[in-house]
């Protein structure tokens, strides 16, 4: 189990998840993504009344880190409030797979559970530029 405290990422994503707004599930996700410079890109999910128009805090993280001109990334956290980890969503698993590769997912709870994954065993059969 990796320690929190110590984990600047999986701290990034405690840290994120308290900004979420999410006023209808009441489900509050952090996420934090490391590019490859070291620098940490953090995001929270965002709700919205229509729900189709939410996002994730994945998506967030990587559009954020987009937006300030990176293109290469290490990895990613997700935290969640909830007993068994909760992995990324179909979306997400697809916006990361096309923006970060095959990278390392760090799932975490609120107790201080964690469990890493490479992208590629959460999503084995991505849809990518290779088949355009």
């Amino acid at each position: 189990m990796t320690d929190p405290v110590i984990d600047p990422m999986i701290s990034g994503a405690l840290a994120a998840r308290a900004n979420a707004f999410a006023p209808f599930s009441k489900f509050l996700v952090g996420a934090a993504l490391e590019d490859i410079d070291g620098r940490i890109h953090t995001g929270c999910n965002v709700e919205n009344a229509t729900y189709g128009l939410t996002m994730c805090a994945e998506r967030v993280a990587v559009f954020k880190a987009i937006s300030e001109g990176v293109r290469k990334f290490r990895r990613v956290a997700v935290a969640a409030d909830t007993e068994t980890l909760t992995p990324p969503c179909g979306a997400c698993r697809q916006i990361l797979w096309e923006f970060c590769g095959d990278i390392e997912i760090t799932l975490v709870n609120l107790h201080g559970k964690t469990e890493t994954y490479r992208l590629k065993d959460l999503f084995p059969k991505p849809f990518d530029v290779s088949f355009l």
